[in-house]
């Protein structure tokens, strides 16, 4: 079902098309996506619907405790071409939260699976995003007549130690803010070297304002406990290698060049076990690589989702 298209003022609109402009990303119209909602077991699963209808269509999967927002310069750039449809997780943005704490990845690639067929997407490019990236090629790997195409941003079966702990570490730590200042100072120091105005407009997609009048980030804090989230360890790594292994669509692996969460040999490694892949590195990026250099990342998967998703 869709809400109406007049509340997209709550997407800070003007100030996305100046930002946009600031960074360099390149965008043909004002677009104003329309805010809409599929049902998933029961779960309201909310997205924005950026393009038109009949244009081919790309669905983008944001990363852990991010929001389909984290996507809004890639929406912007991208959906004078196709459709575009930026989903919140489940337990994120504006999507229901799991009552049970139903994080699993498994889970997640069902909700995916839902909002492809309930939207008519099929078949779709999907862009993920770290947990969005997994959950892409889970899916392509398991359903791959939904599945056109797929770029795999910033994650492999393998995650640096170092990275992964860093980014712990920031999850685990304080969520209870005074104010959105305060938020940014703490992003800043998790993402060092990002601008200002990046830091900022980072935490205006993510965070939602409680009724004592603090800030906290927009997603199920039962994500904070390492129960919640996806296992880790050999077993797990090993069937996610084997995944890789059965994707049959174009794969584009993207890699921020400074990432610390997935080494350049964990990149040529999934290369070289999805049958129909090629990779590349986006320069003054590190494992946000759509927040990091939005338009080195439009640059990168721009020409490999026109080649691949022809209108």
């Amino acid at each position: 079902m869709t809400e109406s298209a007049a509340d997209s003022d709550k997407f800070g609109l003007t100030g996305l098309y100046q930002a946009a402009r600031r960074q360099g990303v390149p965008f043909g119209t004002k677009a104003a996506p329309a805010g809409g909602s599929v049902d998933s077991g029961g779960l309201r699963l909310h997205y924005a619907d950026w393009g038109a209808p009949a244009s081919p269509s790309v669905l983008l999967l944001h990363g852990f405790a991010q929001s389909g927002r984290s996507f809004d310069f890639v929406s912007l750039a991208l959906c004078d071409r196709f459709r575009v449809v930026a989903l919140d997780l489940r337990g994120h943005g504006d999507s229901d939260w799991s009552p049970s704490a139903d994080y699993r990845r498994s889970s997640h690639v069902a909700d995916v699976e839902a909002v492809i067929e309930e939207l008519g997407l099929a078949p779709v490019a999907i862009v993920g995003l770290s947990l969005g990236g997994t959950i892409g090629y889970l899916l392509a790997a398991s359903r791959p007549q939904l599945v056109r195409a797929l770029v795999i941003v910033d994650i492999a079966p393998r995650v640096e130690p170092a990275g992964a702990s860093r980014v712990r570490g920031f999850v685990e730590g304080r969520d209870s803010f005074g104010s959105l200042e305060e938020m940014v100072g703490s992003v800043r120091a998790f993402r060092p070297g990002r601008t200002d105005e990046q830091l900022l407009g980072s935490v205006l997609r993510n965070a939602r304002r409680q009724e004592d009048g603090t800030y906290t980030w927009k997603y199920d804090s039962a994500m904070r406990r390492p129960e919640a989230r996806p296992k880790a360890g050999p077993e797990e790594e090993a069937l996610l290698w084997d995944a890789l292994k059965a994707i049959g669509c174009p794969t584009l692996v993207v890699r921020g060049a400074d990432s610390d969460i997935v080494s350049t040999a964990s990149m040529t490694e999934m290369i070289r076990s999805i049958p129909n892949a090629r990779g590349v590195e986006v320069p003054g990026a590190g494992h946000l690589v759509p927040g990091d250099n939005p338009a080195g990342f439009i640059e990168v998967i721009g020409p490999f989702l026109s080649e691949t998703c022809p209108t």
